[in-house]
């Protein structure tokens, strides 16, 4: 089979023939139509941000395809069954991936492979960081400050079909325009020094979803409501802010890593991932296609300021 693989943390990523997986018994083999891309894969090859790896490493968590073979002692399954997977064994920038049960959820009927391959870490981050962490609710105003990429487009669509009033802000004239598109209440360029001033003039914030921490954190906490909450999912670097903007207004700071997530709690997300699919409200935003041979160019993208949605590979 066809794979993707480093050698070493920073290695550049090289496509590589191996030997074709086998399945065990306490695993499922799934034809890998297409891989998703996401900034912890990226980090994860780099060994950054306490990631590591071991070697040869194929990068990638998250795909969509078709299953190929069943472990004996693996239920609930069938051969050629369309399924997404969030996480793996083996990496999913390959033609063949192993993951265990655990790891991998039918994919409705109403998404394509691409569209799957967004669910696993996307839309599981938003969902636990909204209703898991925040504990969002019905009617209250929740802004995703760096909405435009895969995470900030998953929570705007769940946010708003939870009830919520959604303010979000995005760098780039086109990322601005798809949050309006996607039915965001109020969109920011978050560029604009201006932006925290016309936020507090719009109302007083219950939910902050925050994708760089260390730049914004410190301006956020103004923003909240009594009893508002901060759910940081992304920093690239420390932060100073001023205690008493916590204090003043009873809020919260929590921090969300999916890696933290229960076996229940996956089992809740993926459940509700499934049925907002259904009901045509879960619908993954496609910025850019590569090619597996190119899924280094797929790394490099998916890091660049302006995003637009996600990035995948298609095998």
């Amino acid at each position: 089979m066809k794979t993707i693989q480093a050698q070493y943390h920073g290695d550049q990523l090289q496509l590589n023939q191996c030997a074709d997986l086998l399945v065990s018994d306490q695993e499922i083999l799934i034809s890998v139509k297409t891989a998703g891309i996401n900034p912890v894969d990226t980090y994860i090859v780099a060994g950054a941000n306490g990631y590591t790896a071991t070697f040869p490493h194929t990068p990638g968590m998250n795909a969509a395809g078709e299953i190929i073979a069943l472990g004996a002692n693996v239920s609930g399954f069938k051969v050629g069954q369309r399924v997404y997977c969030s996480g793996s064994i083996t990496g999913t920038c390959a033609e063949l991936v192993l993951a265990s049960p655990s790891q991998v959820f039918p994919l409705p009927d109403a998404l394509s492979f691409e569209q799957g391959a967004c669910l696993g870490t996307p839309y599981a981050t938003a969902w636990r960081a909204l209703f898991i962490r925040a504990n969002c609710q019905a009617s209250e105003t929740v802004f995703i400050h760096g909405a435009s990429g895969g995470v900030g487009l998953a929570a705007l669509q769940l946010a708003k079909a939870a009830g919520c009033k959604v303010f979000a802000s995005a760098s780039s004239k086109q990322g601005r325009e798809l949050l309006k598109q996607q039915g965001a209440d109020l969109v920011v360029n978050h560029h604009d020094p201006k932006h925290y001033q016309v936020l507090q003039e719009a109302g007083a914030i219950d939910v902050i979803l925050e994708m760089l921490a260390n730049q914004n954190l410190g301006d956020d906490l103004p923003l909240l409501a009594l009893g508002g909450r901060v759910v940081v999912i992304g920093s690239r670097g420390s932060v100073e802010i001023n205690p008493r903007d916590l204090m003043s207004k009873d809020a919260c700071i929590m921090g969300m890593a999916m890696a933290h997530a229960s076996p229940t709690q996956l089992t809740k997300i993926h459940a509700a991932l499934f049925a907002g699919a259904e009901a045509g409200f879960v619908k993954p935003v496609i910025a850019r296609r590569f090619v597996l041979a190119d899924t280094a160019a797929a790394h490099v993208a998916v890091m660049e300021s302006g995003a637009m949605g996600n990035i995948v590979v298609n095998v």
